[in-house]
């Protein structure tokens, strides 16, 4: 009897064993199958492509995987702390399988009455992510623990720390907790607070279903969880706690965001990047550090922006982008999944009217905010406030419209412009950008208006072609009739052409320099009669342009030639070094990902190895005649900056359609214009001087404000001399001018003077 009952306790073992050992024998048949951790232990994560500043800023990243990997010293305590509370609170205990959460998570299990709860560490999901899927199989789990004891085995648990905050994918692209610290906050890891770590450490367990983008309460349940599990293991005190649950989270929406915006001189980078190095331009960590400087970008992009919407406020409110009906519902919930899908432009935010008045305006902001608008800063929009306009323009309960907050942090209604513009600035030393706007909004549209728009020049191009006058004998004080001219269409090229002046008047016999400072066409057309049109096309590609683009008729002499922003900025810049043809470029050097210099650009300067395309003395007298321009012309309103070194030339072509000002001071250069994409009037009374202008001058006014101001020196073999009315030498004239030494004009004799006087005018009279 004894016996046969040591014979079934010693079966029932065996039966009870039985799994154990197969599972063991399993286990050791398939522990050398399991895939090599080099993978691990030479971790090498898809890093996108990266651009930066000069300084090092950011600009931009591209990749299919946002990452921004960081040494696990690196990495602030309570965030690790954070991450451990809600995946892994035993991990520094465990052997990378925890019996004691196995155990937990069944009971929990079992009670519940399904799979509620999981045991996976963070060693498992280490594992999992980099070796095997995510099919919830036997097979899997089983290679996932055997391969957590293999990983635990090689690995010390800082390391598998690291690989984890690395790799894990937190939504929106990013992989990694540093990633998503920059996508969800725009912040560094060091930067964030205990509630936003709790929240990006709530976002492993379900990326998607926690996303504080797409899913902002059940982000903000699970992110209270993992606070509460902090408190609980004693990794936050009392005072963190409660603070933290009350911290208010700024979520970023949308496309990522870096510290300048720099969107269209980021694209020219990836599309340079991957002309070279293909798909792995967006793989293996490459770094471009560029030459934009990040107060210049700064500047430059915040003055289009301002320039822009002041032409738009000069033209008029054109009424709602759309309508939502509000009569199904009014809550926010709806409100926010209407505005879900309306893009943003910087600060032009999208708004749901929910109430309006001829008074006041109440307004539902995408991201939550309430905007109250009332008394002058309705006036922009005060016509769509009643009801003598057509139903689609007017503005009420329902309107999707655009606010935005003025300088002293008010809401004002605007609108999406129409109308584009560029801006591009440079060092005329060397080329290198220092900044570079190509449109309003790169979101809205990507073209780049600084290197892709072939746009007519206007009066722009005068300096070019006064330059080569100089060369062919003029001076500044050379005569010129300004009086009406008529052509028939073999001088032309096209039609007959009556030319007239912008302001429609003829002034009648006036020297170069006039005639420049005030933009007169007529005076243009017969300087260019004179040097001739094949002359000056060939003239104008020293400069940089393409000769089949300016054909030779004498309609160039008024810009009706092509011309992009970046030739107008390399143009310009050949006045502003004395002479040197240097070309503009963007990228200072490549690294790969562990910084070794791929790429460092060689830049051709002035003064050294740069070519010298026009006489330093022809520089520094167009440079003196465009001071005029902005001391006395077209460009007077720039003297409200108070600097004497500037220098530039306002461009505005037929009905308007383009206005430029292309301008300098001695180091940098830079060019503003503005247009319709779909070339049309930009309205009667807009000009270079009053549309592009102002854009410049905000950008000098911020990149100049503690440069000295510049003295530009005269060079050799150039005299200066008093003239009179005549444009002759004359010791008691009221002027003085700049000559080359073999152009001095004669001097005035003291009989007969008038006789003498009449007949030189006479003879420069074109």
């Amino acid at each position: 009897m004894i016996q046969r009952w040591w014979f079934y306790s010693i079966a029932a073992l065996a039966l009870a064993l039985l799994p154990l050992l197969l599972l063991a024998f399993a286990a050791m048949l398939a522990y050398p199958s399991l895939p090599s951790l080099e993978v691990l232990t030479d971790y090498k994560p898809k890093i996108p492509l990266r651009v930066y500043s000069a300084e090092g800023v950011l600009l931009g990243e591209f990749g299919e995987e946002r990452r921004a990997l960081v040494k696990i010293a690196e990495v602030p305590d309570l965030m690790k702390k954070a991450i451990l509370a809600a995946e892994d609170d035993r991990f520094y205990q465990h052997g990378g399988i925890d019996y004691t959460g196995v155990l937990r998570a069944a009971y929990s299990n079992f009670t519940a009455g399904g799979a509620r709860q999981g045991a996976s560490t963070i060693t498992m999901q280490v594992a999992r992510n980099f070796f095997l899927t995510k099919e919830k199989t036997l097979t899997r789990k089983f290679n996932e623990a055997l391969l957590a004891l293999k990983i635990e085995h090689n690995l010390s648990k800082d390391e598998i720390l690291q690989l984890y905050i690395n790799q894990i994918y937190l939504g929106q692209r990013a992989y990694g907790f540093a990633a998503a610290a920059q996508v969800y906050f725009g912040k560094d890891l060091g930067q964030l607070g205990i509630a936003e770590m709790a929240m990006l450490a709530g976002l492993p367990k379900a990326p998607s279903a926690y996303n504080p983008v797409v899913n902002p309460k059940r982000a903000k349940l699970r992110q209270m969880y993992v606070l509460r599990r902090m408190n609980e293991l004693r990794f936050l005190d009392g005072a963190q706690w409660e603070t933290a649950q009350q911290q208010r989270l700024t979520v970023k929406r949308g496309s990522q965001e870096f510290p300048v915006k720099a969107d269209f001189l980021a694209e020219m980078v990836r599309q340079a990047v991957y002309e070279r190095f293909q798909e792995d331009a967006y793989s293996q960590g490459i770094r471009v550090y560029t030459t934009i400087r990040q107060q210049d970008q700064a500047a430059a992009y915040k003055a289009l922006r301002k320039g822009v919407l002041e032409y738009d406020q000069r033209h008029g409110y054109r009424g709602p982008e759309g309508y939502i009906d509000l009569r199904k519902d009014n809550s926010e919930e709806y409100l926010e999944d209407a505005l879900q899908d309306v893009t943003d432009s910087g600060d032009l935010i999208p708004a749901v009217v929910q109430e309006v008045t001829r008074k006041s305006v109440r307004a539902y902001c995408k991201g939550g905010l309430i905007a109250e608008i009332s008394g002058d800063r309705l006036k922009f929009a005060q016509r769509a406030l009643g009801d003598k306009v057509a139903l689609n323009q007017r503005i009420r309960a329902g309107s999707l419209i655009r606010v935005q907050k003025d300088e002293k942090g008010l809401w004002l209604i605007t609108q999406l412009p129409q109308v584009e513009a560029a801006f591009v600035s440079a060092s005329p030393r060397d080329g290198a950008i220092y900044a570079l706007v190509g449109g309003f909004d790169f979101g809205r549209n990507q073209f780049n208006h600084v290197a892709q728009a072939w746009r007519q020049p206007g009066s722009s191009i005068k300096p070019f072609i006064y330059s080569a006058a100089l060369e062919k004998g003029f001076t500044p004080a050379s005569v010129i009739n300004d009086a009406p001219l008529a052509f028939d269409a073999a001088e032309t090229g096209s039609e007959a052409w009556e030319p007239k002046n912008f302001d429609g008047v003829f002034d009648g016999p006036m020297s170069m320099r006039q005639a420049l400072t005030k933009s007169k066409n007529l005076v243009s057309i017969r300087i260019l009669q004179a040097i001739t049109p094949q002359y000056a096309q060939d003239y104008l590609t020293k400069f940089g342009f393409e000769a089949d683009k300016h054909p030779p008729y004498l309609t160039m002499a008024l810009g009706a030639g092509s011309v992009t922003p970046m030739q107008m900025l390399a143009g310009y810049a050949v006045f502003a070094n004395g002479g040197f043809r240097v070309a503009p470029y963007f990228i200072r050097r490549i690294e790969d990902g562990n910084g070794k210099v791929l790429n460092q650009a060689a830049p051709i300067e002035a003064g050294e190895n740069a070519v010298q395309v026009i006489d330093v003395r022809n520089a520094f007298i167009m440079v003196n005649m465009m001071q005029d321009v902005v001391r006395h012309g077209t460009a007077s309103r720039a003297m409200q900056l108070g600097r004497q070194d500037l220098a530039g030339k306002t461009g505005t072509t037929s009905d308007s359609m383009d206005a430029w000002f292309c301008g300098f001071q001695p180091t940098v250069a830079g060019i503003a214009w503005v247009g319709f994409d779909t070339p049309r009037s930009l309205g009667e009374k807009e000009t270079g001087g009053g549309a592009a202008l102002p854009i410049w001058m905000d950008y000098m006014g911020s990149v100049l404000k503690d440069v000295p101001e510049a003295v530009y020196s005269m060079p050799d073999n150039i005299v200066a001399a008093h003239i009179n009315s005549g444009g002759l030498r004359d010791a008691g004239g009221d002027r003085v001018e700049y000559f080359y030494q073999e152009n001095l004009p004669p001097e005035q004799l003291a009989a007969p003077a008038g006789q003498l006087q009449s007949e030189k005018v006479k003879d420069q009279l074109f």
